[in-house]
């Protein structure tokens, strides 16, 4: 006999995902080839949707930047935060079509809290850009060396923010007295 708690736990996130047109979503522990996997599974499916070819190819750069940031940076790890290579860090990611056609990508991850401050000062920076500011700076940093530290020198918040239609927007769930990391999230309209 089927159980009824099944249809009632599940059936409301079901629901609830169609009714905000989510197309893809994903929690859970990120690395090289679990994005690999789901960036192929998003470009066959915006392909058999007939997304024009440049909002695919924005919607799919856009997605791997926001996945890559998620393994570099998340705070919850399975993997060493020493480990540069082979990492497990969770995080979630989701793509969700709006009304008018376009789309959104969320993504979010628990952080370290300095990086907090850090991620709120380059991405209050990046929101007060003009798109042609955004390129200028996105070329420029192709032309420079990657700081010490730095899994790509900015380049993917540089890479969404040039590919969305609006200003990225960005929150943070800040650490509870539990000692949990604040959770960052991210939103670009494309």
């Amino acid at each position: 006999m089927p159980s009824p708690l099944i249809a009632e736990k599940y059936g409301a996130f079901f629901h609830l995902a169609r009714q905000h047109q989510v197309i893809f979503y994903y929690v859970g522990y990120f690395s090289q080839h679990i994005v690999a996997a789901m960036a192929d599974a998003v470009k066959l499916q915006l392909e058999v949707a007939g997304v024009p070819a440049p909002t695919r190819r924005k919607l799919f750069s856009s997605f791997v930047e926001m996945a890559q940031n998620i393994i570099h940076y998340s705070a919850d790890a399975l993997t060493p935060p020493s480990q540069n290579n082979g990492e497990l860090r969770h995080g979630s990611v989701c793509i969700r079509r709006e009304a008018d056609g376009s789309f959104l990508l969320l993504c979010a991850n628990p952080i370290a809290p300095p990086v907090a401050e850090e991620l709120r000062v380059k991405l209050g920076a990046l929101r007060n850009m003009t798109l042609d500011e955004i390129k200028q700076a996105y070329r420029q940093t192709l032309r420079e060396d990657t700081p010490e530290g730095s899994k790509g020198a900015g380049m993917g918040f540089l890479t969404v923010a040039r590919d969305a239609s609006q200003p990225l927007e960005f929150d943070f769930d800040t650490a509870d007295a539990s000692g949990d990391s604040p959770v960052f999230y991210l939103k670009a309209a494309i």
